[in-house]
Order: C-alpha cells, then structure tokens, then sequence
C-alpha cells in the first residue's frame, strides 16, 4: 500500500454494523486515532487516500461519513485480541 503502516480501523456505527477498513494513511496508531478525533470534534469526514475496503484488493481513496460512528478501534491486526469498543 505505501511505506506508512498498514492499519485496520474499524468502525461501529449506531445501527449496530461494524465496517472495516485497511489503511496504510498514517506513520502509526497515535496518528490515526488523532485524525479520527479531530475528525470528529471539527464534525467533518474522514479522507483516506490509500485504503481498502472489507480485504477488497484494490487500494482506493475512501470518504468516511463520521457523523453515524459511535466508536473506532485501530490497530495493526484484526482479530478479537485487539480489544473491545468502548
């Protein structure tokens, strides 16, 4: 994807849904949960440039619409060990 570390964001949406997206945007888990937050404190959405969408293959740019987000997890693996939402 890029030099920037691949990371799995996911997002728990209030309809209950979870989606997933891998993202190779960010040096890091600090600078994407920062992005997310002033995301969602400036009531704006999130752009990311180099994503993939649910282990789609094809590297896209996507628009996230946080407006519907009650929470995101970030991390380096997907899997149930990665923590729970809050």
């Amino acid at each position: 994807m890029s030099e920037n570390v691949a990371l799995i964001i996911r997002f728990h949406l209030m309809s209950g849904e979870d989606v997933s997206v891998i993202s190779g945007d960010f040096d890091g888990e600090p600078e994407a949960v920062a992005a997310i937050a002033r995301a969602v404190d400036e009531r704006r959405s999130l752009v990311l440039m180099r994503a993939r969408y649910d282990r789609e293959a094809d590297v896209n740019g996507i628009v996230i619409n946080l407006a519907n987000v009650v929470s995101a997890r970030v991390s380096k693996t997907d899997s149930a060990e990665a923590g729970q939402y809050l």
